[in-house]
């Protein structure tokens, strides 16, 4: 029960924070970038996909994160 617990948290931070970069990709208010890498993050133990979109996003915006190799 607590592990299912934990990964819906888990869920919904990391669709909460991928919600808050695309808004934040159309509003100069919000960092949408560092919105959508944290959620990445966090969703990245969930999903297999989540890795790779992380590079992807940190390759296309290198100034926002270390030098991908």
């Amino acid at each position: 029960m607590q592990a299912s617990m934990k990964r819906l948290l888990a869920l919904l931070l990391g669709w909460s924070f991928i919600v808050l970069g695309v808004i934040g990709l159309f509003l100069p208010v919000l960092q949408g970038v560092l919105f959508l890498l944290i959620g990445l993050f966090v969703l990245s133990s969930e999903y297999a996909w989540a890795p790779r979109t992380r590079q992807k996003v940190l390759s296309r915006f290198s100034v926002a994160g270390p030098p991908v190799r």
